[in-house]
């Protein structure tokens, strides 16, 4: 999920009644949703500060995040 970040993309987000997230769905730079991500796995990546979301928008990769990212051939 950090590569599609780093290549662009975005996590969108939906609160409950409650204000807690209740769905979380990666989107590529092209619009696809990524299959297999869960909110387990975005929870574990917001605790570690790999993403992050401003002012209520779409969550994105942090600095940390790309540092944590190595690199890969279809990386541009």
């Amino acid at each position: 999920m950090l590569h599609v970040l780093a290549q662009g993309g975005m996590i969108r987000h939906r609160r409950g009644e409650d204000g807690h997230i209740i769905e979380a769905l990666c989107f590529t730079r092209d619009g696809f949703v990524l299959a297999n991500t869960g909110l387990s796995l975005f929870n574990r990546l917001r605790r570690r500060g790999f993403i992050g979301s401003h002012g209520g928008g779409p969550y994105r990769i942090t600095q940390a995040g790309l540092r944590a990212v190595r690199a890969q051939l279809d990386n541009r």
